[in-house]
């Protein structure tokens, strides 16, 4: 009864993240999904593209249940962390949605003590579970929405994990706020000239 009730509320707040993270591109012209947003070149269609190969293949080759479509190498090139201009959105997207059917079959009809094997984790950890690998596509996909959460924040001043919760922006009220938070900092640690 606990195994169903913990499968189930891991994998409704997997779903609920990965919505988040999709969301993330609505209303993005083609450049700003793409472009860097930091110094180290993270980007919003990269992280969608990202999290979908991690899911691929933490719910599938660990599980011996591969993708039915193909895998780049892990970190070959740094690639599966940005889109390349020949990889359009609407295949990046449509690569997440697929792998989300992939990997939801693979959530549906394993048990969470199901064994499975990370080759690329070191031992004594590489010999896992089901449950262990929905913690952590979870906590991987969790992590990489709320990095774009903040990059989206910072093109356009949106937030928030739905759009159903989404409020209209009050310019005043986020620049009062914001000018609170910088006085109480510059209070607690006065600049130095």
């Amino acid at each position: 009864m606990i195994d169903e009730f913990a499968k189930d509320n891991l994998h409704g707040r997997l779903r609920r993240d990965r919505k988040a993270l999709l969301w993330k591109l609505d209303g993005l012209s083609e450049y700003d999904a793409r472009r860097p947003l930091t110094e180290t070149g993270t980007n919003l269609l990269g992280l969608v593209k990202h999290v979908a190969i991690v899911e691929a293949r933490y719910f599938g080759e660990v599980f011996d249940r591969p993708s039915p479509e193909p895998l780049p190498r892990w970190d070959s090139d740094g690639s599966d962390h940005w889109a390349t201009e020949d990889e359009t959105r609407d295949q990046i997207t449509g690569f997440y949605r697929r792998t989300w059917q992939h990997s939801d079959a693979t959530i549906n009809e394993l048990p969470l003590d199901a064994p499975g094997h990370v080759p690329w984790w070191p031992e004594p950890y590489a010999d896992t579970n089901l449950f262990a690998i929905l913690v952590h596509v979870l906590g991987e996909s969790n992590r990489h929405a709320g990095h774009a959460d903040i990059l989206r924040e910072g093109l356009d001043g949106r937030t928030g994990m739905r759009p159903e919760h989404e409020t209209q922006i009050d310019e005043e009220a986020r620049a009062a706020y914001y000018a609170k938070i910088e006085q109480a900092a510059r209070s607690a640690a006065p600049i130095k000239a």
